[in-house]
C-alpha cells in the first residue's frame, strides 16, 4: 500500500476502505507520511469529500491514535455536551451542575479559547484556585461522587487529530464537513461517553454561518456517532448574536452563577433547558423532552443546581465564596459605555465583531501564548429587537489594562457590530433544528 495511491484514489472521487484511511492516519502520526502527502490527501477530501462510512473510519482512526479513556467505572450513562464554538457561550458552566444534579454523570473535558471564541477552561479559572488539572483516577473519584467535574485534556488525545488539524490550517483545507466532523468526533470518542449532545452554532459568530451548512455537519456528527456505537444528538443553536448578555471570563461566570438562581438572561437558560433536556434523554432520566424540562426548572427552581455548582467548584480547589458572592470574581477597574449613533430598531449583532472586540480588550487570546484578564469584557445593554434612540448605551466596556488605541478599536467594532433598521425586528429564533439518526426537525 502506497500514500500516492490512496492520494490518487480520492483525488479521481473513489471510496477509499478501511484499511487504506488507517494506513493513511497511522503512518501520518508515526511520522512515516509526510506533510506534503498528508496536504494533498486532506485537498483532494476536501474538493470530493467522504461518505458517511469513510468519515466514520477517519475518526475512529484518530481516536485510537492515542489515548482513550475509560468511563467505565462511573456508574450511570455519561452523557457528554460539545458546543462547536460562540461568542458569550457558557453553557458548560451551567449544563455540568444542572444536568449532574438531575442524576446524568457529566465527565467533562474541556478546551481554553482562542482567537473570538471563549474557553471554558478560562471562564473557571476566574474562581480564585479552581483547578483544570487532575489525574484520572481523581477525575472518576469526583464524578462518582458529585455527578460532575470539568478539566482540561490530559494525556496524549488523538495526537493524528493535532498534526492533522495543524496542517489543514496552513493548507486551506479547514471548511470541509468530513474533515471538521472528524476532528470534533475523535475527541469526543476518545473522551468516553457513552452518549454526546452536540450544540452546533449557526450563524455571523458560528464556525457554520449558514444554516444549510450547520444542518450538514450536524448530520454528519450524528452519523459517525451512531456508526461507532455512541447515542448522539446534535441541536442547531443561533449564533446572529452573543448568547446572553456577558462577553468575557468572569463576566460570564456570572451570568452562569445568575442563570443557576433562575435570574440569568432568558436566551441562556432556554438554550440550557433544551441541551439539558437531551442529556437527560439520552443518560435515560426522563421519557420525554417535557418531563426533562421540567426535572432541570426544578433543580434550578429548588437551588439544587446552583448547590452543585458550588460543590464542584470546592472540590476542584476553587473559592466557593464567590458563588453565593459573584462580587468577589475577578472584575475590571474603568467602564466604557458604547452609545447608538442613531436611532432605530436592532436588527443584528455580529457576535465575530463582539468577539473580536472582547479579545482586544484582553479577555481573549490572539495567539496560544497571549495572557488573558479575566476580569475585562463587553457586557451587551440591547440584544437584537430592541428599539434604541441616538446616545441610548449598546455595551459596556469593562477595562483593565488595554491601551488607548486596543479601547478605541474595540469601541468601533461594537459599533460595527450593531445594524440597525427602521422598522421593528422580531428576535432570532434560539434553536433552528435538532438533528438526530433518524433525521432533521426544524422549528
Amino acid at each position: 500500500m502506497r500514500a500516492v495511491d490512496i492520494i490518487q484514489k480520492k483525488r479521481d472521487g473513489g471510496e477509499l476502505s478501511s484499511a487504506e484511511i488507517a494506513y493513511l492516519i497511522q503512518g501520518y502520526t508515526r511520522g512515516e507520511i509526510p506533510d506534503y502527502q498528508m496536504s494533498a490527501w486532506a485537498m483532494a477530501v476536501y474538493f470530493q469529500g467522504m461518505n458517511a462510512r469513510e468519515t466514520g473510519d477517519l475518526t475512529l482512526e484518530m481516536a485510537k491514535s492515542g489515548d482513550q479513556i475509560d468511563l467505565s467505572p462511573i456508574a450511570g450513562i455519561k452523557v457528554d455536551k460539545h458546543s462547536t464554538g460562540g461568542v458569550g457561550d457558557k453553557t458548560t458552566v451551567v449544563l455540568a451542575p444542572l444536568v449532574a444534579a438531575a442524576g446524568v454523570p457529566v465527565a467533562k473535558m474541556s478546551g481554553r479559547g482562542l482567537g473570538h471564541t471563549g474557553g471554558t477552561l478560562d471562564k473557571l479559572e476566574s474562581i480564585a484556585g479552581f483547578s483544570v488539572e487532575m489525574d484520572r483516577e481523581d477525575f472518576f473519584a469526583q464524578v462518582g461522587r458529585l455527578g460532575a467535574a470539568v478539566i482540561g485534556q490530559s494525556g496524549n488525545i488523538t495526537p493524528a487529530d493535532k498534526k492533522l488539524y495543524a496542517l489543514r490550517d496552513v493548507t486551506a483545507t479547514v471548511d470541509s464537513i468530513p474533515l471538521i466532523a472528524s476532528s470534533v468526533m475523535s475527541k469526543k470518542i476518545a473522551a468516553g461517553a457513552d452518549a454526546i449532545v452536540l450544540d452546533v452554532k449557526t450563524g455571523s459568530g458560528a464556525f457554520m454561518k449558514t444554516l444549510e451548512d450547520s444542518i450538514a455537519l450536524a448530520q454528519a456528527m450524528v452519523d459517525i456517532g451512531t456508526q461507532l456505537g455512541r447515542h448522539t444528538v446534535a441541536v442547531i443553536s443561533d449564533m446572529d448574536q452573543p448568547l446572553g448578555y456577558g462577553i468575557g471570563n468572569a463576566l460570564e461566570i456570572k451570568e452562569g452563577i445568575e442563570t443557576l438562581n433562575g435570574r440569568g438572561p432568558k436566551d441562556l437558560e432556554e438554550v440550557c433547558l433544551i441541551l439539558g433536556s437531551q442529556m437527560l434523554l439520552l443518560g435515560g432520566k426522563a421519557k420525554d423532552e417535557a418531563e426533562a424540562r421540567s426535572i432541570l426548572s426544578g433543580h434550578i427552581g429548588d437551588g439544587s443546581a446552583l448547590a452543585k455548582f458550588r460543590e464542584m467548584v470546592a472540590a476542584q480547589g476553587g473559592d466557593a465564596s464567590m458563588i453565593d458572592e459573584p462580587a468577589l470574581l475577578p472584575s475590571a477597574r474603568l467602564h466604557r459605555e458604547v452609545k447608538a449613533a442613531a436611532g432605530g430598531y436592532i436588527e443584528a449583532i455580529q457576535a465575530e465583531e463582539i468577539g473580536v472586540a472582547a479579545m482586544l480588550l484582553g479577555a481573549g487570546r490572539e495567539t496560544k501564548e497571549s495572557v488573558i484578564d479575566l476580569g475585562v469584557g463587553i457586557v451587551l445593554a440591547r440584544k437584537v429587537g430592541d428599539r434604541v434612540e441616538a446616545g441610548d448605551t449598546l455595551a459596556v466596556l469593562h477595562i483593565n489594562d488595554a491601551s488607548a488605541s486596543q479601547v478605541e478599536e474595540a469601541e468601533a467594532k461594537v459599533l460595527e457590530a450593531y445594524r440597525l433598521a427602521a422598522q421593528p425586528v422580531a428576535a432570532p429564533p434560539l434553536v433552528y433544528a435538532i438533528v438526530t439518526k433518524d433525521g432533521v426537525t426544524r422549528f
